[in-house]
């Protein structure tokens, strides 16, 4: 927490949210983030959890998705009752 607080003071936290995706243009964004936590993971198997792209993705899904749900989603994949394809 000091590094963040001490970065903040530095002025090198940037802050930015997920771009708009025209599938989505609702404001409740609950599709838009398990659609975009689905392709995270699609990325993943076919580039690599390191990839650029996956990155990015990976950046917005955590911009845009409750921290309850990405840790509820993560404990059925590491369980093995995850029902999405990837």
């Amino acid at each position: 927490m000091d590094s963040i607080k001490a970065r903040c003071e530095e002025g090198k936290v940037v802050l930015e949210t997920a771009k708009m995706d025209p599938r989505f243009p609702q404001t409740n964004q609950t599709k838009a983030c398990y659609v975009w936590y689905n392709e995270m993971y699609k990325c993943y198997s076919q580039k690599g959890k390191e990839d650029a792209a996956c990155l990015k993705i990976k950046k917005d899904v955590r911009s845009i998705c409750p921290d309850e749900w990405l840790e509820t989603w993560e404990e059925h994949r590491e369980n093995g009752t995850w029902w999405g394809k990837y």
